[in-house]
Parts: C-alpha cells; structure tokens; sequence
C-alpha cells in the first residue's frame, strides 16, 4: 500500500495553500480532489455573474511576491473565470499538478494504532497510508435545498447554484429563482437580462449592498504593487482578512453631522467591498442600535431611489425595524434589476408556497409556470466533514463526537483524532478564504514541522 508523510483533500484555496506549503518542509504530499480540476467552490459555481465580494488585491496568496507583482486582476472583484484561472495559473507555477489526483472523493480514514497512520480509502476503491490527514474540503461543499413538496413532480429543469460546472443555455426561458443571498443576489442580475421571464422567491427583504466590478485603472495597480507589503500587514492585523485599518474608537456615528454621515455611507456604496459599511465607517454601527438604525435609513433611501415600481419596491424594503446585522449580500446591479418588465419578486413568506407542481411553483397567491428552477439555498453548515467516515484511534467516529454539532480547536483540529487538520474547519470564522486558509496552513505546518522534529529527537 502507497504511503505519503501527508495527504490533503480538496482542491480550492484551502487544499491548494496546504499542498504549496506541506511541500516546502520537503514531505511527500498528495492531494485528492472529488471534481475533475482545481477551483473548489469556484470550479462548482459557474453560473453567470458568479464573483468574489473580496478586493482583488488581497483574494489571492501572498507567499509569492513576483506573483503578486506581475499576475493580472483586471477588475476590482473577480468574476468566477478569473479566480480559477490565478488559482490554475498557481498549480502550475510551482508545479502542483503532478501531485494532485482528480475525480477521487474521500470515503473513508481510520487511524491505525499499529503504525500510528491513517488508512485512507477513495471512491475510486484506491487505499493509501498518511501520517498526517488534512482536510481543506471547507464549508462550501454540500448543498442544501428547501423544504417544498413535489419537486419529483416538475416537468422542466431543477438546477443548484453549489452544482453549477458547466455552460447552461437559459435564454428566453421562464425560470423561477429560490433564494436571495450571495448567490441569488448575483444570479438574478447574471439572469436578469438573457432570460425571458424571472421571479425571485424571497424569504425575507434583506439589505444589498453593491460591490465594485469595475475596471481597474493603472494608476490604482501601480499604488497597490508599490504598497503591497503594507497590505498584507493589514490584512493579518484584520479580523477578516481583508485589510481594514481600525476606525478611530472616537469617530462615531452622531460625532460628526447629518452631511459627513451622508458622505461617508455613499463612500462605503461605492467601496470595492460591501463590508465597509461595516469596518470602514463609523466605530460604533455594529454596536450602537441608534447608529445602526442611521445606517439602515440610509438603506432604505437608497433602495427606494432604485427601484421604480411601489409594489416591488416594498416587497424589497424589509422591515423597518430590521437592523443591519447581517454578513452583508454583495451585488452590483440587484435593485436595478427589478426595474426590468421581466423580473418580479415574491415573498413567501407573505403568499407561502403551497407546492411544486408540474409546471411550475404553487403559492398561496397563483400558480407561476416556470421552464427551470434554481435553488439558490447555500449550504449546509456542517460543510462534508461530517459525512466522511473518520474513525479515531479508540474505535469512536468523528459523526459519534458531532452527534450535536461539530466543533473543534481553533478550526484547526478535534481531540481525539491525532495528526488530523483541517483547514477553516468547523467554528471557523468566515474571512477573506485565501488569506484565511493561507494562515490556517501556516499554523498546521508549523505543529507538522514541530512533530517531525520531535521524531528525529
């Protein structure tokens, strides 16, 4: 039986950091990835207008400075194409590939007591031995649906955005579009445009927030490379890796007048990233009620603003007493949307949906006949960890110790089951991923390095 010092599993950011860096302590390392190429949830999320909410600067590594200096991000936010397209272009710059093995799902690891290894079996029926187990499938893998009767039933499509890898022709179709968080947000204005007929099926009326897809100019490219070291500083001084310098405790939200209030909330609109609002404001949004509450009527007058139509319009405004307390929905171009004839909103929670029916979704209100259906419903938060059969050295399953949740150290690691890592694993915070995972990597070789020291001792 073949056995490597580390074997990774998955191939996104997080599998692809832990490769780069597991390789640098000069072990023999093999990653395993379930899909066909490199990419994670950017090779499963090809649906159009899919895109990254995180400045480009920052949403890729930092362990190469030439890169950084030289690989191109034409626009402030990169759309799905481009970021497989860096995350491809860095397996092949440090010669990765020949180290990864595609189309190989993890079935099962069991630690062996005999040799303190762990035996790892793949759908392909292929068995291998590791010392160390690292596991960067992230959370962003299984998908969910909703609740709604009769699915079985619909006569068109049923599409889901986290199972999305190839091209879907859907222009001049009637097409029905269930959720609107970051996918759905995105999703409806990639759709809005192509197809004949779209209706959003919404929940609850959620504040959106654009994110700058522009163009970047030479100018900001050039101040971003001259000031890179200095932006990666920042990045790991802040709480979401992104780079945000703190707001001064002192600068608050009623510390300066109705004007500056007005002029920094329309900055923060147009900030390449939707949580400015959150970091880049005021120092007390997210913990004074009466600040938050300013920036949620400056909400309201925006959306308001953009969309024309009163009925759409209040369908989209959620309630007033909603505060914004929320990972912000970032994207460019929702509101604007809605303004189109062949876009309207439904919430279900006012006219709930009765059932999926043969040609289309049933609610309370009318039947709409629909060509496909999307599920735009995220994931679920136990990411895959919990569906893959770890068994511990005592005989007791990682599943037995989640039975009410999972949970481990630091994101890092579970007691109990030795020399296994993941990377951004369960109560991980949720930051800029490969910032996150470049710094979860880190602390993982670190202990490696630190165990295969004590071994030669």
């Amino acid at each position: 039986m073949q056995s490597f010092d580390a074997i990774v599993i998955g191939a996104g950011f997080s599998g692809i950091s832990q490769l780069y860096q597991l390789r640098q302590l000069g072990l023999s390392v093999k990653l395993f990835e379930k899909a066909a190429d490199v990419g994670g949830v950017w090779y499963w999320n090809q649906w159009p207008n899919a895109t990254s909410d995180t400045p480009s600067e920052v949403y890729r590594f930092s362990w190469d400075k030439e890169d950084l200096l030289t690989y191109p991000w034409p626009t402030h936010v990169l759309p799905q194409k481009e970021t497989q397209a860096y995350m491809n272009h860095v397996v092949e710059r440090h010669n990765l590939r020949p180290h990864m093995q595609f189309s190989s799902e993890l079935k099962s690891a069991a630690f062996d007591n005999s040799d303190s290894k762990w035996t790892i079996q793949f759908s392909s029926g292929e068995t291998y031995k590791t010392t160390y187990l690292v596991l960067a499938t992230g959370r962003f893998n299984k998908i969910a649906f909703p609740s709604i009767p009769g699915k079985e039933k619909f006569a068109g499509e049923q599409y889901h955005t986290g199972r999305w890898n190839e091209h879907r022709d859907l222009k001049g179709k009637r097409v029905g579009l269930i959720g609107t968080g970051s996918s759905g947000a995105a999703l409806l204005v990639g759709l809005a445009k192509e197809v004949k007929q779209l209706v959003s099926f919404q929940r609850s009326a959620q504040y959106v927030i654009p994110n700058n897809n522009s163009p970047v100019s030479a100018e900001y490219r050039d101040n971003v490379n001259k000031n890179y070291d200095e932006f990666f500083k920042n990045v790991r001084g802040c709480g979401v890796g992104s780079g945000f310098a703190p707001v001064p405790a002192d600068y608050t939200t009623f510390s300066v007048s109705e004007e500056e209030r007005e002029r920094v909330f329309e900055a923060a609109w147009n900030h390449v990233w939707g949580l400015a609002f959150t970091f880049d404001t005021f120092s007390d949004i997210m913990t004074n009620e009466a600040a938050n509450r300013e920036l949620v009527k400056y909400f309201r007058k925006k959306i308001t603003q953009i969309v024309k139509d009163p009925v759409k319009r209040d369908k989209l405004l959620p309630p007033p007493e909603t505060l914004y307390d929320k990972r912000p929905v970032c994207s460019s171009g929702y509101y604007e949307a809605f303004n189109q004839d062949n876009v309207d909103i439904v919430n279900y929670k006012k006219t709930p949906w009765v059932a999926i029916t043969e040609k289309g979704i049933q609610t309370t209100e009318k039947e709409y006949e629909l060509d496909v259906i999307i599920y735009a419903t995220g994931y679920e938060s136990d990411g895959t960890w919990a569906d893959i059969d770890i068994t511990g050295p005592d005989g007791t399953k990682l599943s037995e110790h989640w039975a009410e949740g999972s949970t481990s150290y630091l994101g890092l690691v579970k007691a109990g089951f030795p020399n296994l890592f993941f990377v951004i694993g369960p109560q991980s915070s949720l930051a800029n991923i490969p910032q996150h995972s470049q710094f979860h990597g880190e602390m993982i070789v670190k202990l490696i390095s630190k165990a295969e020291q004590m071994k030669k001792e």
